[in-house]
């Protein structure tokens, strides 16, 4: 067998499984088994393979993601801020919108700040604002899952960066910190909603990680209610949301004593970060 035959039969079993993109995720899992550039491969492509064990390989790949398996999820490798997460079926799979998120807190940062990532799951925006921002004084990351947080610690380890993990229900296990800036990408899919997602996401990513519950703003509710006490004068939330929240999550702000409040689009021009901050005297 060639390697345009075997790219051709990954291709062709992807798309009669309806996989999104099916062309260039067959085509990545090429890449990864052979190590090959598509130039190589456009030189070789005639070429016979030779090694059997390399063509099993590429179509066990091929048979995961024709289950619906995230392509991410079989590599274990996700790009965020031009850095490469492990990820699995334990965390979200990092994405480009969250990267509005990490970018809005960099401009937020000052010297000597302490930053609260909640809800971290990969642990993508605890470790990316610390390995690409060196005025951040103390990170901490927090979740509920002890899995995510394995994998976290993992990712920071991998990126050697310093990052406290806290196993915590929201601030449960927080007493007594303060923060310059909490930033939050949490839950926010209405349950409802749920079964209308990619297969990818509400059969392969953690439902926790997901289900927002009935409106998918309870734990924007939760989250800001308490955050006021765990915030320095002057200090920041940020969060990033659903495309259709920004004015439910607003009116969540001001609602908890928060000011400067802003919704900010993503560049597809939807709404997706909003962040307020506490001004003096209303803690």
């Amino acid at each position: 067998m060639t390697y345009k035959e075997l790219l051709s039969k990954g291709e062709n079993v992807l798309k009669q499984c309806d996989v999104p993109d099916y062309s260039i995720d067959a085509y990545i899992f090429m890449e990864i088994v052979f190590g090959m550039s598509r130039a190589v491969y456009y030189i070789k492509c005639n070429d016979t393979i030779e090694d059997e064990a390399l063509i099993e390989q590429y179509l066990d790949m091929i048979e995961k993601r024709s289950k619906r398996i995230p392509l991410q999820h079989i590599t274990n490798s996700q790009e965020f801020m031009g850095l490469s997460f492990y990820v699995d079926e334990n965390v979200l799979c990092p994405r480009q919108d969250t990267e509005c998120l990490v970018e809005e807190a960099l401009k937020a940062i000052d010297d000597n700040v302490d930053v609260l990532d909640m809800c971290t799951g990969s642990g993508c925006i605890a470790i990316s604002i610390k390995k690409l921002c060196d005025k951040v004084n103390h990170m901490t990351a927090v979740d509920l899952s002890e899995e995510a947080l394995r994998i976290a610690k993992k990712n920071a380890d991998t990126h050697n960066t310093d990052v406290e993990f806290v196993h915590s229900n929201l601030f449960e296990n927080l007493k007594d910190r303060k923060y310059d800036i909490i930033i939050s990408n949490p839950p926010y899919i209405r349950t409802s909603d749920i079964d209308e997602l990619m297969d990818e996401v509400k059969i392969h990513e953690p439902m926790m990680a997901l289900d927002g519950y009935e409106d998918g703003l309870y734990f924007y509710r939760e989250i800001t209610s308490k955050a006021k006490g765990y915030l320095r004068v002057g200090g920041w939330l940020m969060y990033e949301i659903g495309y259709d929240q920004g004015e439910e999550v607003k009116a969540i702000m001001i609602n908890n004593g928060f000011d400067d409040i802003e919704i900010i689009k993503d560049l597809a021009g939807l709404d997706r970060i909003v962040k307020g901050r506490i001004i003096g005297g209303k803690q």
